[in-house]
């Protein structure tokens, strides 16, 4: 199943479960969504449930905030991210903070959903990873898929939550296949929020990852076998919250760490990731933290410039090498 199917099955399947749940954003109805995520639902919930909305972040996300203010569950999809900026004070200031500032009379279940991080070629301002900041948000909740099995049972969670849900995707994986289990197809299959995967076991070096990132782990820790290091991978799944037992409980088995994402590094994911394992496992770790990030400059435009700003399994696998004392 590729993740565009993933989305698409679990958008229906919910929409198909519960009246409540409408989907609005740019091009999701008669163009059948930017990407193709919504194919087939306009014609299967007509225009109520499938809402096509102007070119205005800040107007619609503000009507799916109040949709949820009075009980409905709205899932409002991005183009990219990015343009999310412009929805800023509805995402934060009106759907995180509503239910505490209501002591909890109002809740908000809400999901805000599209692509997130780079693609490619679309320059500094398409190609932002907004996990950290959003993951420092409390009354948010923050995923970030990286499989099929992830991306369905995850977004069914989050149409099903209570909670303001950020769902960030990943463009480059829409059309990427992944196995899927049996259970998974089932319409009631569902992930819990908040919890990791271990991807891989290991027993040398731990490798934290979310969304495309876990691609490249998984790639670095198949090098990384042939030169006799076992590498555990773990895919986050959930940014906020962070399952730090899962982390710490593998840092205390590998007694190593990296981290991988694709955004920025000064206060990234990374850097709540490490500061987690210092504070709980410092005395398990036999060898400094590393962290591998995207650079800390606006994402350049030009290809070969791109591919430098951004974290490659090379450098995933170095990262480790370093870790285990091996020489790089």
């Amino acid at each position: 199943m590729t993740v565009r199917e993933a989305l698409n099955s679990a958008l229906d399947e919910e929409m198909s479960a519960d009246p409540k749940v409408f989907l609005m954003g740019e091009e999701v109805g008669e163009y059948q969504g930017a990407y193709k995520i919504s194919k087939g639902l306009l014609e299967k919930y007509g225009p109520e449930r499938v809402c096509d909305t102007p070119i205005t972040e800040a107007g619609f996300t503000g009507i799916g905030v109040g949709a949820a203010y009075y009980g409905l569950k709205p899932v409002v999809e991005f183009m990219t991210f990015n343009f999310a900026m412009q929805a800023m004070d509805h995402i934060i200031n009106s759907a995180a903070k509503t239910n505490y500032m209501s002591a909890g009379q109002i809740s908000v279940p809400i999901v805000f959903r599209g692509p997130n991080g780079a693609a490619a070629g679309v320059g500094a301002q398409h190609s932002q990873c907004y996990a950290a900041w959003y993951g420092s948000c409390p009354g948010l909740k923050v995923l970030a898929p990286y499989s099929s099995e992830d991306t369905r049972g995850l977004l069914k969670a989050a149409i099903r939550d209570p909670d303001p849900v950020i769902f960030l995707e990943n463009e480059l994986l829409y059309g990427e296949s992944f196995p899927v289990s049996a259970e998974a197809v089932d319409s009631s299959f569902c992930l819990p929020i908040g919890k990791a995967k271990i991807e891989i076991e290991g027993k040398d070096v731990t490798i934290t990852a979310f969304s495309k990132m876990v691609g490249y782990a998984l790639k670095a820790a198949e090098i990384l076998a042939k030169e006799g290091i076992s590498a555990e991978v773990i895919n986050l799944r959930s940014i906020r919250p962070l399952d730090r037992a899962t982390i710490n409980a593998s840092v205390r088995k590998t007694n190593r760490l990296v981290t991988v994402e694709e955004g920025f590094p000064q206060h990234g994911v990374g850097a709540e990731i490490c500061t987690s394992v210092i504070e709980e496992s410092f005395e398990y770790l036999d060898a400094p933290v590393e962290r591998i990030a995207g650079a800390d400059v606006p994402m350049p435009y030009a290809a070969n410039l791109e591919r430098m700003a951004l974290p490659q399994v090379e450098d995933v696998v170095r990262a480790a090498k370093r870790t285990c004392y091996r020489s790089v």
